[in-house]
Formats: structure tokens, sequence, C-alpha cells
């Protein structure tokens, strides 16, 4: 200073006569966080930040993704290629004649004789005669073929016996039920026993401290009218309604087994004393009367600015409060514009859940929210503000609402199926004999004996004890209600198309010869599918494969045993001439002419239209081109768009649409400024003088450059890749700060050595008298150390063991504010640590506000990958940690999950399709129908912004299921029939497309659209939208691709 003050000498006052100091001065020891100017980071370069840039190819003004254009060259690669092949097949087609292969008789082998009147099955029972031809079976449907022939007569013959049997079996299973239990929990569902998560989050639990419990309020204000801008919520109005509301949650009393929990009983307090409640009314101590003696709205203004180092700033647990932890809806660090006041109340939380703590946090939460719902809620509406609210346990409370709030929505879609597979599985509708040929009770019997399948699973998974799922209630039957209802229907129609002048054992028998091996061969594809999905990690989708497996394999069983049994019980009702639904009830031959002979029983109008219109217009040369050109370019660009689908389930989705979570989760993503707390966790910090460890990790004076709290706060200039906040929180830098010489307020000996505290605090300061001069007890107190007692500025490994203790019980406070108690209490364990060992400390930050799913995915992606760069380098053991990674883990590996899950499954119906057909050819396109439909159903959800989750993921392993059903029994009519390839596509079509048709696109559909008015999106979303476009991709590529597909490119037989 070079001039003099002009202030007179009788006010006393004079030129301060003190050193100042940068805080890039070594004497300081700053850290890079605190001081980008500091020694040890001033010459380090920033990390280089790498752009996600997607290749892309530019032709003239157009850009396209590489991607794209890969796929449109090979689009029209593939057309070019299919034309010229037609063509030339078509050519040379035309210059030669046809010639016919000799006739032969029927063998034991395994051959199939087909008579040339159309209206006759494909398999009959007596010898045909020479004029017609024979179909080669493969070796092993040939001894289907046999055994089912035999099967069928001895069904026909005993169907009580088999009925008794067969519902015997399943309904011991059904005994399992009694220890039936759903698994709620999400960190059961959603993660696996390997996974690394999950054993981090156990390790941090048991060696640290569990991660606190989060209740929490957000207040926000309105737009005032014409404004583009939210006023601020910082006025003095606002701030007494907020100690209004405080008040009141204070008083809250929760009854827990008859004792009263209150807030204080259950909250979080670092120094044993006061709540660490997150709230701007910690800048008046929590204390309302210190509203008007701090100077109210001016005094946190000064705070927002000054919280780290003016004492009036202080909290009530004695900690600096950050402004973006308590105030939302600011840019920059201009908090005075916030918009939302954010006020968090961390809750003690324990390892075991079962446990009496958390018994009672749950008790007070429950009542914290009805508070919130009948009393502060109108409270803060009446001043023009809105309130959102959420407490720990909320998203569990909803999510067990949830699945009670669409039970009626659900049964009334089954009921739907019920009744629409009861009808169809009749006649014709004729007004003189339909109560009689009609099939309701039939019908309505084939329905129970899904329903009890999908019980039989539940039951034996109950008894040895595996836990359902919501997911499994919800989908399973809807799954296996699609495959039993095709089989029912297969096997009736079958049934229909035999000569009512055979004996009903006879017409029995020759129908499961017909379809028995395919029913088979999709039950058997669909279980192998199904089981495979149990080796997955993923819990939900593993117990659902289980379930899966077991209901489909049960009831193939109970279609080919019980209800077989219950075709001829309905048979022989119909030739009797009972009724329907009232089987007692006998009519007269003169009121119901039941029709004779196999001319009188036309095939229904589903099927005249498959075999005379579908067929024959699938066989032409232009529809078969134009058929395989736009199914080629549809599943081309799916595989574009399939790129597009992002990881990850909206929570907003899974919850009820009038859920209060609702309104806080967008809250959370409009207001919050601030990001979950992330924690990193070093294990087996070796502190000995011997060992580098300590700078490896500090980051002050004589600390690497490429420390690890250094490598923090450089990552954390470049939130926007790291997803890193501030710097590290560093309980070793203030450890070091608090015993090096130049801190002589903080570790302080008395002159027998043991420790003293600072001047302000006790025995040094007297709480009663408030006199805390230099003449006290501590005024001969001097530094634990001196320079030359310690090594470089570190302590050796006796000094380190023997005060760190001491900095973990040092409260902070205006002399020293390095004080380890409460800010560190948690942070590092000390058992074993004599040994000169850490097992674990942590060093805590925070992400930046995470708004999306893929930022709660790209985030914990992204400290990964520090922490296994930083590890490498400094070789030691350091993990992230944060409270969401154990369920966002399933993410980072979702697509390798549904990849490996959906190529197992796909090619387990390839092995059983190859292993029963003994054909290559048919195996591969029903191989590449399947894959179609799962790529094109990854096209939609791309369109439909549909995310790749467990809930997906069953739900694509699931259309392979189902979509074998599409293909399947098709492709096996299409091969056990006579006949050039166009022929025998319609021969297939006649005989089971009106099946397919009406057994699942019919049925599914009508069942999906009631889902449609669902109360919960996920309904909407997962099921509706997803199970909607799964029925109609798989009719259009099992009726329409399949057949073109089967008459364009199989081998002539």
């Amino acid at each position: 200073m070079t001039f003099k003050p002009t202030v007179p000498e009788s006010s006393g006052m004079k030129p301060m006569n003190v050193s100042t100091y940068s805080c890039g001065d070594i004497s300081l020891g700053c850290s890079c966080g605190d001081c980008p100017q500091s020694p040890v980071c001033a010459n380090t370069a920033l990390p280089p930040h790498h752009e996600g840039g997607s290749c892309a190819v530019r032709i003239g003004s157009l850009k396209a993704k590489c991607v794209d254009f890969s796929l449109t060259i090979l689009y029209i690669i593939l057309i070019s290629m299919f034309l010229g092949w037609g063509l030339f097949h078509r050519k040379r087609k035309g210059n030669q004649t046809s010639r016919m292969n000799p006739l032969s008789d029927i063998k034991d082998s395994g051959e199939v004789i087909r008579k040339k009147d159309e209206n006759l099955p494909s398999q009959m029972v007596e010898d045909s005669p020479q004029t017609g031809s024979r179909v080669q079976l493969s070796i092993v449907q040939g001894y289907m073929s046999k055994f089912y022939r035999r099967y069928g007569t001895w069904v026909a013959r005993n169907p009580i016996l088999v009925l008794s049997l067969s519902l015997a079996v399943i309904l011991l299973l059904c005994v399992g039920l009694i220890r039936f239990k759903v698994e709620t929990r999400p960190e059961k569902l959603w993660v696996g026993p390997g996974s690394k998560a999950a054993e981090e989050k156990r390790f941090f639990d048991t060696h640290l401290a569990p991660f606190y419990r989060i209740e929490q309020l957000i207040l926000a204000t309105v737009p005032d009218a014409g404004a583009q801008k939210l006023p601020s919520i910082v006025t003095e109005e606002n701030i007494k309604l907020l100690f209004e509301i405080q008040k009141k949650v204070d008083g809250i009393r929760a009854n827990y087994s008859g004792s009263m929990v209150s807030l204080t009983d259950i909250c979080m307090k670092p120094l044993d004393k006061d709540c660490a409640t997150q709230s701007v009314l910690q800048y008046f101590q929590m204390d309302p009367q210190n509203l008007e003696n701090y100077g109210g709205v001016e005094h946190v203004n000064y705070c927002l600015q000054h919280y780290t180092s003016a004492d009036a700033c202080r909290s009530a647990f004695k900690a600096p409060l950050d402004p973006s932890t308590s105030l939302g809806g600011f840019s920059g660090n201009n908090y005075s514009e916030a918009s939302a006041f954010i006020v968090t109340y961390p809750v003690n939380n324990v390892i075991d859940k079962e446990g009496n703590e958390t018994d009672k946090a749950v008790a007070w939460e429950k009542a914290f929210i009805q508070l919130v719902k009948n009393e502060l809620l109108p409270m803060v509406q009446s001043k023009n503000l809105t309130l959102s609210f959420s407490s720990e346990s909320s998203i569990e409370e909803e999510l067990k609402r949830e699945s009670t709030a669409d039970v009626i929505t659900i049964l009334i879609s089954y009921l739907v199926m019920f009744a629409y597979i009861s009808l169809t599985l009749g006649d014709t509708p004729h007004l003189s004999s339909f109560y009689i040929s009609s099939k309701v009770l039939l019908g309505l019997s084939g329905v129970m004996l899904v329903m009890l399948s999908v019980l039989g699973s539940v039951g034996f998974f109950s008894a040895i004890g595996v836990k359902s799922t919501l997911i499994i209630m919800e989908v399973i039957p809807f799954l296996v209600l699609a495959v039993g209802v095709d089989n029912m229907c297969i096997l009736v129609h079958a049934v229909k198309r035999q000569p009512l002048e055979l004996p009903l054992e006879g017409r029995i028998s020759n129908a499961l010869v017909e379809v028995g091996p395919s029913i088979t061969l999709a039950s058997l594809s669909e279980v192998l599918a199904f089981a495979a999905g149990s080796f997955i990690p993923m819990p939900a989708c593993r117990v659902f494969s289980m379930f899966a497996a077991l209901a489909v394999l049960l009831d193939f069983l109970l279609q080919v045993t019980a209800f077989v049994a219950l075709i001829v019980f309905d048979f022989l009702r119909a030739e009797d001439k009972r009724v329907d639904c009232i089987p007692c009830m006998k009519i007269s031959s003169s009121h119901a002419d039941t029709p004779k002979g196999i001319t009188g029983r036309r095939p229904g109008l589903l099927a005249r239209y498959m075999k005379e219109i579908h067929a024959p217009l699938l066989s032409l040369w232009g529809v078969k081109i134009a058929v395989i050109s736009i199914f080629a370019a549809f599943t081309l660009a799916c595989i574009a768009l399939t790129t597009r689908v992002e990881p990850g389930l909206e929570q907003q989705i899974v919850l009820p649409q009038d859920s209060y979570l609702q309104g806080y989760f967008n809250n959370v993503s409009e207001y919050l400024r601030i990001g979950p707390p992330l924690y990193f966790v070093v294990k087996n910090y070796n502190y000995s003088s011997e060992s580098s460890h300590t700078n490896q990790l500090c980051s002050i004076s004589q600390c690497g450059s490429k420390s690890l709290l250094n490598e923090i706060a450089r990552a954390s200039l470049t939130p926007e890749s790291s997803y890193i906040a501030m710097p590290a929180a560093s309980w070793l830098d203030d450890f070091l700060v608090w015993i090096s010489p130049e801190a002589f307020g903080c570790c302080r000996k008395f002159t027998n050595g043991s420790y003293c505290p600072p001047d302000d605090q006790f025995p040094c300061c007297s709480s009663d008298t408030g006199s805390c001069g230099l003449g006290g007890v501590c005024k001969d107190c001097t530094t634990c150390f001196r320079h030359s007692d310690l090594n470089n500025d570190r302590p050796s490994t006796s000094q380190f063991k023997e005060k760190l203790p001491l900095f973990l019980n040092a409260l902070p406070s205006a002399d020293c504010a390095k004080g380890g108690h409460g800010a560190y209490t948690t942070s590092i364990d000390l058992q074993g640590y004599e040994n000169g060992v850490i097992q674990a400390s942590s060093f805590r930050t925070y992400h930046t506000p995470l708004n999306k799913q893929i930022d709660y995915v790209n985030s914990m992606r992204a400290a990964r990958e520090f922490s296994s760069r930083v590890s490498d380098s400094l070789k030691m053991e350091i993990f992230p940690y944060s409270v969401f990674y154990m369920f966002f883990e399933q993410y980072l590996d979702i697509w390798r999950t549904a990849l490996i899950n959906l190529a197992i499954a796909i090619g387990a119906v390839f092995v059983v399709c190859l292993v029963i057909t003994c054909s290559l050819w048919s195996s591969a396109i029903i191989l590449l129908v399947l894959a179609m439909i799962i790529v094109d159903l990854m096209g939609v959800m791309a369109i439909l912004n549909i995310q790749l989750n467990a809930v997906s993921v069953v739900n694509l392993v699931m259309a392979v299921g189902i979509g074998v059903e599409f293909c399947v029994h098709i492709t096996h009519a299409f091969s056990v029939s006579c006949g050039d390839r166009d022929q025998r596509v319609r021969d297939a079509l006649g005989t089971m497309g009106a099946s397919v048709f009406s057994g699942i696109t019919l049925t599914k559909l009508v069942g999906v659209i009631v889902l449609c008015f669902s109360r919960t999106e996920v309904f909407v979303v997962y099921y509706f939208q997803m199970y909607l476009a799964l029925v109609l991709l798989g009719f259009l590529h099992g009726l329409v691709f399949l057949p073109v597909s089967l008459s364009s490119f199989l081998y002539q037989s």
C-alpha cells in the first residue's frame, strides 16, 4: 500500500501489518480442487475430451450414417441377386417339361399318403390307391407319427383315465402354491448374485456405512403470466413458509410398536446432536428467531456467496451448506435467481433392511407422506407455489399400488380372450344346430387347462423356494394362452377335417398323426428356447425363463392328454345330440340334424379364404417380388433403427399415472443442479512411511501430479464427459493439513503429550463462562509436531497411526475447521488399521445432474472407466460407488444380455427343427423368419421410443416363443404336402393358416386392445404397444413372408 488512510487517529483504526499469500504458495499446500494455481497441478494439462462422433457418409448435400449407407447398399445387392435368380429360374423352368415321380405304396418307414381329393386330410388311416403321391418324412417324424397313431387310439378308448391322471399330476404340482411368494425388492430382481456393483455395495456398507435414506421436498415458484422466466423463490415470505413447513415436519410422531418416532430419532447426526437437514434454513441454524436477528433475505444472499467462510452461515450441524444442495432452478452460480427450495432429510440406514431401525424409518416416512398430502400441499398451493415430495420407501409403496391398479384391466383382457376362444372352436353357426355344434364348454375347459399349466409351473417353483415376480404374473399367462390356444385350434380343426365315416377313435388318431408332430416340434422349440434363458445372470429374466419353460411344457402335455380326452367327450356329446354347456340335456334328432358324410362338413370361411384367395395371390410372381422386397427393406431399416434403442427404464413409466412421484421426478429433472453423491473407494491403503500410497492419493503439497484426488479435480473440469461435478472432499488432505505445524490451531498437545483441542472448544473454552482467553488451561498447548518431526511434511507410520483417531474425533470449529468428526466419521474403516493398512476409505464428490436413464448409465460407465484408468496408473485398487449403481449396472451389459439370450433361444429352435425335420432348408427359413420378427420388433421399439430393459428383454424372448407358433405349423404342413411348391403352400395355408390366424392373431388382438385402457404407462408401452407390434409382425411374417419364402427358396420335394 503506497497511500495513507484518511481515517482519523481518534477512531482507533490503524493499518493492518500482516503478510498475504497466494493460494499457490507452497507453504499453504492447497489442493488442485481449491486452487488451480497450486504448483502440484499448475503444469498439468486438462484431460482430453473425446467427442462421441459417429461415422457418416456425405453424398452431395445428403449426409447419412455409415450403418444406414451400408444397409442401403446391401439391400440393393440382395434385391438385385433375388431378381436375377428369379428371372433365371423362370426362364429355365419354362424350357423344361414337368415330370412326375413314380408312385409307390405306403411304407412303414414313416411315409404318408395323400389323396388327390383336396377335402381329405393330409394323413389317412387307410391305404390310398396308386393315384396318390407320397411324402417322405424324416426318421424322427416317422416315429412320432407311429406313436401318435397308437396313442390317439388309446386316448379315444380311455378318455376318463387320461383326463384323471393328467389332472392329478397338475393338481399335485399346484399344492406348492401354499409356499407362493412374490419378490418385490429391486435388488433381488435386477441384480445378479455375481454382480460387481452388488459386491461393491456390500463392501461399502460393511466397511464404511450404508448410504442414508432420503426424504425430500421441492418447493417451486409458478411462472407469472406472460413471463418466460420463473420468479425467484428466495423471498422473506417463502422463507417464513419454509419455517412453518419445518415446524410441522419436526412435529411428526409416527407410531411404531407402541413407541412414537420423530425425525430426531432417525435422522443422520454428524456431530451426534443436530440433524443434517439440507435446507436454506440452516443459514439461520434452523431457528426461526434468527430470521430477524440475522437480517432475513439479505443474510441468505450473503451466505449463498460466503457459505464456506462465514461463521454466521455455518449450519446447525456445524458444517458449511452448499447452496446447490438446497436450491434449484438457477444457472451457473446465480443462487439468488433460484426458483426452487430443495429440502432433504438424510435418515440413517442399516445394512439389514429387516432391522428395527429401518422399520422405524418406514413408519416415519408413511406419516411424513400423509402430512405432506393432507396439510403441507394445501398450505403451499395457497401461496401460489408447487410442492413435490418423496421418501425412501415411496417407490416401493407406489409399485405395490401399481401391481393392483390394473387388475381389472388385465382380467377384462383375459376374459375377452376366453370368450373369443370359446366361440372360435365351434363350427360355423347355424341357428338350428348351434347349441350342439358350438364348443363353448370345450373352449372354457381348454382355457382352464392353460391356467392350470401356469399354476402348476408357479406351484413347482414355489415348492422349491423360488419366488415369483410381477413380470411372471403379468406375462406368462399371456404367453401360455398364445401357445395353448393355437394348439387347441389346431387339434380341434384337425379332428373336424377327418371323414365322418370313420369311427371317433380313428378321427382322433388321424388328427394326432396329422398335427401331433407339428405341435411337438413347436412346443419343444419353445421349451428349449426359454430354458436356455435360465442361464442369464439377471434374476428377473432368469426366473421368467424358468417359469415360462415349465409352463409351456406343462401346457403341451395337458394339450395332448387332457385336452384330447376333452375333445373325445365333446364329440361324443355332439354325436349324441346333447346341448353344449348343458350336456345332460339331449335334443331329439328331429330338432337338430347333423350333416352326414365328408361332403357335408365344408371348410370354414377363413380356411376357404386362405386356400382359395390368400395362397393363390401369394403365388403370383409379381406379388412374391413385392413381398420379399418390402420385408427385406423393412428388416434392414429396422437393423439401422435398432442402434437407436436406448437402455433404461424411466421411473415415471413404471408408476401409476396418478402417482405423486410423477411430479416429483419431473421436478428433480427440472430443478436439481447437483447429482447423486459419488464415492471413490480405496482398498488397502498402505499409510506406512515406506509406501508411496499417501502421495498417490492426496492433492496438497508434495503429492503426485497424477494422484487420485488431482485426477478427480481435473475430471471435474470436463463434467460433460466425466459426469463429475466437483473435486472430492478428502479426509487425507484435511488430515495432513490438520497435523502440519502451519495449522497451529488444530493438532495440539498438552505438556504431558495428551491431545489438546482448539482454543474455542472445551476445556480450553468454558461453555459456562464463555471465556476463551489465552490464559486458560490450554495456554501451554503446542503443535503436535515440528517440521523436524515430519519427513517431507509427512507423518511416520507410528505418527499416522496415533493421530488418525484423534483427527476423526476432532470437532470442527472456527479455530480449526479441519476437524474430521462428522465430515469423515464414516469415510475410513479403522478396523485393523494398526497394521499400517486401512482396508477401506472413501473420497466423496458428486455426479452432475442426471435427468435421463441414459445419463445414469453413462455416468456409471464413465466413473468405472475413470477408476480403472487411475487404478492401473497408481497400482491401487479403487472403485466408484453411488447408491444407484446397483440398479443401473444391468444396463451396461443389457445389449449383450439381450443378444445372447435371443441368439440362444433362436439357436435352440433351429436345432430342434433340424433334429425333428432333418431339413436344413426348412430349419434355416424358420431361423430367418424368427430373426426378422425379432429385428423388426426392435425396430418398432426404436420408432415408439421403447427402451431396452429387463421387461423388454423378456418380451423379446417371449416373441421368439410366439414367433415359433406362427412359423413351425405352416412349415411342417408345407413339408408333408405334395405337389409343386405353390401347391404345397396352398395346402399348408388351407390346413394350418386358418388355425394360426384364429388361434393366435385374432385371440391376441382382442386381448391386447383392452390393455390400451390401462392406468399404468408400463402396461401401455411394454404390453399393449409391444404385444400389438408382435402380433402384427408375427401374422405378416408367418402368413405372408413365410409362404412366399417357402415357395421361392425351399428345394422342390
